[in-house]
């Protein structure tokens, strides 16, 4: 019973700092605690709902949101979700696991090499 509650607190304080707590969610599901990978991602999505709504209530208070922009990326992710959610449980299980796989990797390896942004000064 540990192991869930790690992954649940680890992958919240992910979700607080913005990162996305699935991507050490949905391995721990899968890989640990050998929870089918459309689970997986179904679990994710529920968890996702109040840790999110609890870091945008924090980053509102402390003005950290750029509104407009905000709003035009909501309206087309709620799109892309509809989207990715009739694509996800049309794939079977291994292929899903495989492009969340490849997506993880990808993700490391643009982290790694990417630069970091210049300081503004003043």
């Amino acid at each position: 019973m540990i192991i869930p509650i790690l992954a649940g607190l680890a992958s919240g304080i992910i979700s607080g700092m913005g990162i996305g707590g699935g991507t050490i969610l949905i391995p721990v599901l899968v890989f640990i605690l050998n929870v089918d990978q459309h689970i997986a991602q179904s679990i994710n999505l529920l968890y996702f709902v109040p840790t999110a709504s609890i870091a945008l209530f924090v980053h509102i208070k402390n003005k950290r949101i750029d509104m407009k922009l905000a709003l035009i990326i909501v309206a087309f992710g709620v799109a892309g979700a509809i989207l990715g959610s009739y694509f996800a449980v049309s794939v079977p299980s291994v292929m899903l696991k495989k492009m969340f796989g490849i997506f993880l990797f990808a993700m490391g390896i643009y982290e790694t090499f990417r630069k970091a942004p210049a300081k503004k000064e003043g």
